[in-house]
């Protein structure tokens, strides 16, 4: 569990900083139109799917009894999780705007990610 928990350290900086870059990312494609393309969704997944590994560490962490986090980073994980799941429903509905709204939902899980490390600081 001392290594997944140093994993699960290490890790949250990595996807704080992967939203953080497929978010601005995907705001530069909203006002470029040519900087559109397959590949901004590939980077947005693969940050979206780097935050999601952080939350299923974090849980697993939680179950295992080793370590007891604080309420809050459990509920900014568990907002993480929400928030992706809540914007791939919502998708549809932003047509014409899509890349806008991955762009903030790339800067919010930044944000969120942020903040459960400044729980446990």
């Amino acid at each position: 569990m001392s290594a997944l928990f140093d994993f699960h350290k290490v890790w949250g900086y990595v996807a704080i900083s992967a939203n953080a870059i497929a978010g601005v990312i995907a705001l530069i494609a909203w006002r470029q139109r040519k900087a559109r393309g397959r590949w901004i969704w590939i980077v947005t997944i693969i940050a979206e799917a780097m935050m999601m590994l952080q939350v299923l560490v974090g849980t697993i962490l939680v179950v295992s009894k080793d370590y007891a986090a604080p309420r809050f980073h459990m509920f900014y994980g568990f907002l993480a999780f929400l928030t992706v799941g809540l914007a791939y429903q919502y998708r549809t509905q932003m047509r014409g705007r899509t890349e806008m709204f991955y762009g903030l939902v790339g800067l919010f899980l930044m944000g969120l990610g942020i903040r459960a490390v400044m729980q446990v600081s």
